[in-house]
């Protein structure tokens, strides 16, 4: 799963001869869009850190990705599944390989498997429905055993109802079924895939006395209205579907905010907020056998689909029996293995910098996410080469691949959980591949402190199809032509790997990878024939995805002081501040409220551009290495001051005050969460003392930065 949407390019890849180029060419090709200067590196170091840049830059390779994938993607490897431990041995065997020192860290979660699944169309016409995907005898993978088509953390049990069509099933089309006359109480709801998390709509069926909930992706949105379907084209058969989890959590359900080591206390499941009812994924095709037969009210204009028929929303005539079994009694408990490879820093080797991926998948996964696996293995195969050669990182760098992050961001999550002191003191950045690459066109995003440092680093790789760099290339399809405005960037709200680093614990992230048009998300059509068809051929982009990770991991685990850019962040928090007034004016709340917020964001812009003149002109001269460890130790504490240890009052595990996954939505982001849920939730006071705690925190973040600058102009006492 990947938080980051990246937008679909103008045209599919095509092969280049960059998979030949070696690392002198890529290095000639590429310097002369680099500037000398490097943020956080003194004149000399500078030049020596593009050195050592380009050299990473050079270490990824197309045809080792294209092995990787193949390997990895050759068959479904669910989350506690045997196959999934065979990609754990994968990757263990290729870091030592590589000389990395390895680690496996194992959790007991709970991870109950679906065993049978079934639908049946009640009535006259009683039908049971065929659900598995139909392989393609072109792609192997697709006639392989697939996971039951049963959304992960389903309810177990029956239901039994009448159907009703709730479009997306978002909170306002429940409105506009109110609006109707219609309830969905003691019935079988069908809704669409997307503009929400499925465990939202999961959660909003059944507060609302659903019985049963399926779920389908209409062709309006990744099927044959976008495009030619697989095999011919990159978009979702009729008769594919979407898996995925519908728990709205974080981590094991069991274990709530500690870690699933033996002997941990554990909460009884049904004593958690996982669904209670049957959710079951099905195709467009089955969609249309039900809803041809559904009557009732007609749907309002905007809720017409593709499907080659009227829609409708019922209740009925159409009654369905939705049926679900797991083995929670039996086996519900599963190990899951997070594996981690470590390049030991040689001057800072307690301050991590970490690169990672998950390694689940609900099919074979060659986009999600083996494409972000592979990014990883190239990148630590990259620095590690160069680590033989003697070129050591002067921080540690961790190579990081995650389980079942598919069922909550558990694997990653329980890793973040059990090493929370050792993070909250040492951990630098976390670099988060999710979807690496299944297109050409280049998105990222993240922290707004890092994100000059992702900019400045794919200014000097090449774009595999010869487009100058990928900056280049990124700034021309973003539309991006003022030289004064830099590409959209995303924001790290949730739904992926990072949640534990960012929103957890304030530790700052990046994250990128390239995009294309797609219809195979969570299918058993995720493979290797398709990602070799459509998706990356040539696996270019691979490469090109763990160049960027080579070099990011790179320039801040060398970085005399971090380079963070606080300038940026505060200019971007200034922003957020706009959508607060809007809410408390359209609650005709006291609109002044907001004054101390934008007081205290000035004061840290103010701070982080006094600190960035000292911390260049320190690094003209030359620092002294005590101050530069005083001044980073201060840095770390800027944005660990946005996480508040209470939490959210929604989501106690969602401690960042900046960022966080709409509570309504899952999907989209929420920014300043603590103030704008309680403008939807709850009273002016309690909204005006959020607002000052948010004031009150960056203030804090500025003191830390005001202390950094100090460090570095204060003589060290011998």
């Amino acid at each position: 799963m990947s938080h980051f949407r990246f937008p679909p390019p103008l045209s599919r890849s095509v092969g280049t001869a960059l998979a030949a180029l070696s690392p002198a060419v890529v290095y000639a090709q590429t310097t002369s869009a680099s500037s000398s200067s490097v943020v956080g590196f003194s004149p000399a170091s500078a030049l020596t850190q593009r050195r050592l840049e380009q050299a990473a830059i050079g270490g990824p390779l197309a045809s080792r990705a294209k092995a990787h994938s193949a390997a990895l993607s050759k068959e479904p490897h669910v989350a506690g599944s045997p196959a999934q431990e065979r990609t754990r041995d994968y990757v263990i065997a290729q870091m030592k390989a590589m000389g990395l020192e390895t680690e496996i860290r194992t959790y007991d979660v709970w991870l109950p498997h679906a065993t049978s699944v079934k639908i049946t169309r009640m009535g006259r016409d009683t039908a049971v429905l065929e659900l598995a995907e139909p392989g393609i005898a072109s792609d192997p993978a697709t006639m392989l055993p697939q996971y039951l088509t049963v959304n992960g953390s389903s309810g177990a049990g029956v239901g039994e109802g009448e159907l009703v069509f709730v479009n997306f099933g978002l909170i306002e089309d429940y409105a506009s079924l109110d609006s109707m006359g219609v309830s969905v109480k003691g019935k079988v709801v069908l809704a669409r895939y997307g503009r929400s998390f499925r465990g939202i709509k999961s959660r909003e069926a059944e507060k609302r006395g659903a019985v049963a909930l399926l779920i389908y992706t209409d062709p309006l949105d990744d099927g044959f209205v976008q495009g030619d379907v697989y095999p011919e084209g990159p978009m979702r058969p009729l008769k594919g579907l979407q898996r995925g989890s519908v728990f709205n959590g974080t981590g094991d359900p069991l274990t709530p905010g500690y870690a699933s080591k033996p002997g941990a206390p554990r909460l009884k499941p049904e004593d958690t907020s996982l669904p209670k009812i049957p959710v079951v994924p099905i195709s467009a095709f089955n969609a249309q056998l039900l809803l041809d037969g559904v009557r009732g009210t007609d749907v309002p204009r905007n809720w017409q689909g593709g499907m080659a028929l009227r829609y409708h929303v019922g209740p009925g005539p159409t009654r369905v029996k939705v049926e679900v079994t797991t083995d929670a009694a039996t086996k519900g408990t599963k190990q899951i293995h997070n594996t981690l490879g470590y390049l030991r820093g040689t001057e800072f080797p307690d301050q991590y910098v970490y690169i990672g991926a998950h390694r689940d998948s609900w099919g074979p996964g060659a986009a999600d996410n083996i494409s972000g696996t592979v990014s990883v293995l190239e990148a630590a195969n990259a620095l590690a080469d160069m680590a033989k050669r003697g070129e050591r990182p002067k921080r540690t760098i961790v190579f990081a691949t995650w389980d079942a992050e598919e069922w909550g961001l558990i694997g990653s999550t329980e890793y973040v959980e059990e090493d929370s002191l050792r993070l909250k003191k040492g951990a630098v950045a976390y670099l988060n591949q999710d979807v690496s690459a299944q297109g050409s066109q280049f998105g990222g995003g993240g922290s707004p402190s890092l994100r000059a440092t992702l900019r400045d680093v794919v200014k000097s790789v090449p774009e595999p199809k010869g487009k100058g760099s990928v900056y280049e290339a990124w700034r021309a399809v973003s539309g991006t032509r003022a030289d004064t405005l830099e590409p959209p960037m995303g924001d790290p709200g949730g739904g992926s790997d990072f949640a534990g680093f960012y929103n957890h614990l304030g530790i700052p992230i990046a994250e990128w990878g390239f995009g294309g048009p797609a219809g195979t998300y969570h299918s058993q059509y995720d493979t290797y024939a398709w990602m070799e068809r459509f998706g990356d051929p040539g696996f270019l982009y691979h490469a090109a995805s763990g160049r960027i990770g080579a070099a990011m991991a790179l320039r801040i685990a060398n970085a005399e002081i971090l380079p963070y850019d606080y300038v940026e962040f505060a200019k971007t928090m200034r922003k957020f501040v706009a959508t607060i007034d809007r809410g408390l004016t359209q609650k005709q709340w006291k609109a002044s409220s907001t004054a101390p917020l934008l007081s205290s964001i000035a004061t840290l812009e103010r701070s982080a551009t006094a600190f960035a003149t000292t911390r260049d002109s320190v690094l003209e001269r030359g620092i002294v290495r005590p101050q530069a460890g005083l001044a980073n130790e201060s840095l770390l504490k800027v944005e660990r001051a946005f996480a508040r240890p209470s939490g959210l009052k929604s989501r106690p595990w969602y401690r960042s005050l900046i960022y966080a996954s709409d509570v309504d939505n899952g999907y989209s982001t929420m920014t300043f969460p603590g103030v704008n849920e309680s403008i939807r939730y709850g009273s002016e006071t309690e909204t005006q003392a959020e607002i000052a705690d948010l004031a009150a925190r960056f203030t804090a973040a500025a003191a830390a930065v005001d202390e950094a600058r100090k460090a570095l102009v204060t003589p060290v006492k011998r």
